[in-house]
């Protein structure tokens, strides 16, 4: 995969991997974490929508001045933020606390961005290289924060290794996602003037940043909170979770699993930029997305863990070719003034969809041989698959434009 790519954006990939890294194994550990320190489900569940919902305030209020104030600034006090939520998660557990801390910092339930630096890093991106190259890049950038994503479930296997007690090996790895936060700060620290939006006149008093995009934004943040509503009720602490009350998955399992399916949407980003190439951005998007979506129906289905597993991982190799190509489509539809904005605003319509699933935590996990979680999950995305398509098969990006 070559393309051409400024310094910024190579340094924006290490960012995307530091922060994947510390989301992998926080994600595999926090249900777990929460519930050893004497969390109850609902309780839990409130924890992940406060992180989730907490994620789309913070993304809506920084974006919306990120190309006025500067994304550089914004980026770093993201990652300050960061810091600060993973220091209160290491030593409270008060679920008053720590919600607070999961509203204003970026802790993540689901492996994924859930504050401002997607938007913002998104905004920047297209930047960095040019049009014909841009899914590329966008596949590419997927394709590192998919491994090191891989890796950090990977790693809570390491406390083990330790002879550490429980607590002590989740607190440790918490730790670990403090530190990755200040090393992002400093990454973010590196970039460019370049990375900035270029100044133009706009015209005054457009809400949150958008003028000639409203209309194209609406329509696609409404379908992508449908989306992530969807894809809320199988997070990866949520599946994680349900693992262990399902079959007893311990912790090295898990994330030998959680290593597995990022391992496999990795391998997907490959092949999502040359069949958009050959079937364009939205076919690439929903004919991909579909297929994986019936298989989610499948996982609870299994008999066993192990047939469970397998299911899942055929499922992760086909459900993250929509990212990249979603991420290109997104950004080459919009106006290129209104990037930064139009970013905020989808990845707002994500996570506040995202959050409102884990509030039926307690009740979908009452029963965990039912899979209500993967049954809503796989339902809803098949809807949001066929209802994208209809409304979006005529808008073409540029480079498809003959």
């Amino acid at each position: 995969m070559r393309f051409p790519l400024s310094r910024d954006g190579w340094l924006l990939f290490i960012t995307c991997g530091v922060r994947s890294f510390a989301y992998g194994f926080l994600s595999v550990i926090l249900g777990l974490y929460l519930d050893a320190v004497g969390l109850s489900t609902a309780a839990i569940g409130w924890i992940f929508t406060a992180a989730l919902a907490g994620g789309a305030v913070m993304t809506i209020l920084i974006t919306a001045i990120a190309d006025s104030f500067g994304r550089k600034t914004l980026l770093i006090v993201g990652a300050v933020l960061m810091a600060a939520a993973g220091w209160v998660f290491a030593v409270s557990s008060d679920p008053i606390f720590l919600t607070i801390a999961a509203i204003f910092g970026t802790i993540s339930p689901s492996g994924k961005d859930v504050g401002p630096f997607l938007s913002i890093e998104q905004a920047i991106l297209p930047q960095t290289t040019d049009n014909q190259h841009r899914t590329a890049v966008f596949s590419a950038y997927n394709l590192v924060g998919s491994f090191a994503g891989a890796i950090g479930a990977l790693a809570v296997g390491l406390p083990s290794l330790f002879s550490l007690t429980k607590i002590s090996g989740y607190r440790l790895l918490i730790w670990s996602y403090v530190a990755s936060a200040i090393m992002l700060a400093v990454l973010f620290a590196l970039l460019s003037p370049r990375a900035e939006a270029e100044r133009k006149n706009r015209a005054p008093n457009h809400p949150v940043g958008l003028q000639k995009s409203r209309s194209m934004v609406a329509k696609l943040a409404a379908l992508f909170a449908l989306d992530a509503f969807a894809g809320g009720f199988i997070v990866q602490s949520i599946v994680a979770y349900w693992f262990y009350l399902r079959f007893k998955t311990d912790l090295t399992a898990l994330g030998a699993i959680f290593f597995g399916t990022n391992l496999l949407a990795a391998v997907s980003f490959l092949a999502a930029p040359a069949i958009a190439r050959r079937f364009g951005l939205l076919n690439t998007m929903v004919f991909t997305h579909l297929p994986s979506n019936f298989l989610i129906l499948l996982v609870p289905l299994m008999p066993n863990v192990e047939l469970a597993v397998v299911v899942l991982m055929i499922r992760h190799l086909l459900s993250q070719m929509d990212v990249p190509t979603r991420q290109s489509y997104s950004m080459a539809v919009v106006d290129p003034d209104e990037r930064a904005a139009s970013a905020g605003i989808l990845s707002v319509a994500r996570n506040a969809g995202a959050a409102l699933a884990p509030l039926f935590t307690g009740a979908i996990l009452t029963t965990p041989s039912l899979g209500l979680p993967f049954l809503l999950a796989g339902g809803l995305k098949i809807i949001y698959d066929l209802w994208i398509f209809a409304v979006f098969r005529n808008v073409k990006p540029p480079e498809e434009k003959n």
